[in-house]
């Protein structure tokens, strides 16, 4: 198994960065090697995946999601076999180390060429460079999912109730 460690500093709060990377819909935008991603269930998503004329797709499941803290997966195909996990830690109140951690088994004569010139390595790099650019450009997150996901249970936030000083009035 391979494993790809990289880190990027983003000059916006933890919940901010986080809060982006739950939009896994959104990465096309920014990232050059994500074809598209479509959510299958709350913590299954399909995802489409190519550099150059290579591309494969996937359906990877959540297996723990902890907001601010972490987001790991694993594939559920055999082939791309691959798992891993990004952390967010804030540096300071406006500050986030964002890391991607991810192991993969590399099949077939292509892949274990790019493997050998360290291809992965700087799509990963490469990707985490644009997620950067795109976050600090736009400044705040384009949606967010603030659940949490214990061994692939989804556990949903309950909404914040209102704070206004309208008294609720009873219905019916």
């Amino acid at each position: 198994m391979t494993t790809i460690d990289e880190t990027v500093e983003i000059a916006v709060p933890v919940r901010t960065a986080y809060n982006q990377w739950t939009q896994f819909r959104s990465f096309p935008r920014f990232m050059t090697a994500v074809k598209r991603v479509e959510q299958v269930r709350p913590a299954v998503t399909h995802w489409v995946v190519g550099v150059g004329p290579v591309s494969r797709e996937s359906e990877v499941e959540i297996v723990q999601q902890s907001p601010d803290l972490r987001i790991a997966w694993r594939s559920l195909d055999r082939r791309p076999c691959h798992r891993g996990e990004v952390t967010f830690r804030s540096l300071a109140a406006d500050r986030t180390a964002v890391r991607v951690l991810m192991r993969y088994e590399p099949h077939g004569v292509r892949e274990l060429v790019a493997d050998g010139l360290g291809l992965p390595s700087h799509v990963v790099r490469s990707e985490l460079g644009h997620f950067k650019e795109f976050i600090e450009s736009v400044g705040q997150a384009g949606g967010t999912w603030r659940g949490s996901i214990r061994n692939g249970h989804v556990r949903l936030v309950e909404p914040e109730r209102s704070r206004s000083r309208v008294p609720c009035w009873p219905t019916g």
